[in-house]
């Protein structure tokens, strides 16, 4: 992590820990050149600086009396999309998720976006720079703490938060009613407050789920070139990898529209524009990213470089507190932690995790780490896994027989 990275918050945990880098992914760091490019990367600005009475206050996290409400003319707030679970009792309860920020409160945007403009090889383009503009925006934003924000959640309003220090709120809610049908949707909006709607999707106890990665997974990001992700994340129109949303059509299909939880190591900044593709390519899940906040750009690299086992690893725990009884299929790739990720989840809850799917990456930046595709590599990961679990693919087309043949042997 930078020298002047902030922390990262881990959602739901107080301890505020550091994920840790395992020797893998340092010495992939190393072999890619990712340290020397981030020493280069533009300061954010201040993204920390908070009046008084919130920079003491936030220490307090979400038992803040001193909050203030978001002001929807100077603030913005973004909600994250979740999945609803029924506890013992059977009443319905979901994670709410949100980020706050100051609304066009980031410095040297313009500096910024020259910065990524040429390190990228752009060519005067005002176009392009409009779009890097918008897409790096929430990076330089300032975060928000010690806000709270009131959410419509079905005819009764609720509060959400207040944020912690690093502008995010985490609430484990009740949801009114009853009568909720496995998979059904409902969309909920914040009151007096510029904010984006949340989409709960139900899910009963039992039944099929996904854990599915993003980067290189199911979108084109070059996870393995400091400058392909750049590239992928704030110049070009994201790309879904050949393939993948026709699987995931066949996957809805077949597991009878199972719950979908999209486990991102990519920062929480990114949200809309991860959202946004997956509402064009993808079925409709979860999108789980990382929370931490940091005060350079380098900071948004090492969220997909570093730590992402540990990251992944703790986020899929969460899932299996909510749902341990539900028949979890979990779709990678070679480029980052995604096989030793899921081996470890495997070897904790064996019984909770049907299938492995790891998508091999062969594209150009990814050959030159051949260790990365190496049996010997996947053995490793999945040591103690039964074979007949993981399965290492390089075209989506493999694993329409085996989704059928997993389905029809679980009748």
């Amino acid at each position: 992590m930078q020298k002047d990275a902030a922390p990262e918050v881990p959602a739901g945990d107080a301890s505020k820990r550091q994920y840790q880098e395992t020797d893998a992914e340092r010495d992939f760091r190393a072999k890619r050149g990712f340290p020397e490019f981030e020493k280069d990367m533009p300061s954010l600005g201040d993204r920390f600086k908070f009046s008084l009475k919130d920079n003491l206050t936030s220490y307090l996290g979400s038992k803040n009396p001193f909050y203030s409400n978001v002001d929807p003319t100077k603030d913005y707030v973004w909600l994250l999309d979740n999945t609803a679970y029924q506890n013992r009792l059977g009443r319905w309860k979901a994670e709410y998720v949100a980020a706050y920020f100051v609304k066009n409160s980031g410095k040297d945007l313009s500096a910024v976006v020259g910065w990524v403009a040429d390190k990228v090889g752009l060519a005067k383009d005002e176009q392009a720079e409009a779009t890097i503009e918008k897409r790096i925006q929430p990076l330089l934003d300032q975060i928000l703490p010690a806000h709270a924000v009131t959410l419509d959640l079905q005819g009764m309003q609720v509060r959400l938060g207040p944020s912690d220090r690093h502008g995010i709120s985490v609430d484990e809610l009740a949801i009114p009613g009853t009568g909720y049908k496995d998979g059904e949707v409902i969309t909920s909006r914040a009151v007096n407050a510029d904010a984006t709607p949340i989409n709960t999707t139900f899910a009963t106890a039992k039944g099929w789920a996904i854990i599915s990665d993003v980067d290189d997974t199911i979108k084109k990001t070059l996870t393995s070139d400091p400058i392909g992700i750049l590239k992928t994340t704030f110049v070009d129109e994201p790309e879904p990898i050949k393939g993948m949303p026709e699987l995931y059509k066949h996957l809805v299909q077949k597991l009878d529209n199972p719950p979908i939880w999209y486990l991102s190591a990519s920062p929480y900044n990114l949200y809309p524009f991860l959202r946004e593709f997956r509402e064009n390519y993808y079925p409709p899940g979860s999108l789980i990213l990382r929370d931490a906040s940091w005060m350079n750009l380098a900071g948004f690299l090492t969220n997909l470089t570093q730590g992402t086992e540990a990251y992944k690893v703790d986020r899929m725990e969460k899932v299996y507190e909510w749902f341990p009884k539900r028949n979890f299929i979990c779709i990678g790739d070679s480029t980052q932690s995604d096989p030793e990720a899921y081996g470890d989840i495997y070897r904790k809850h064996t019984k909770w995790i049907s299938a492995i799917y790891i998508r091999k990456v062969t594209d150009v930046a990814q050959t030159e780490d051949n260790d990365k595709n190496t049996p010997e590599r996947f053995e490793r990961a999945f040591k103690d896994v039964p074979r007949s679990v993981w399965h290492v693919f390089e075209d989506p087309n493999e694993l329409y027989a085996k989704v059928d043949a997993l389905v029809a042997a679980a009748k």
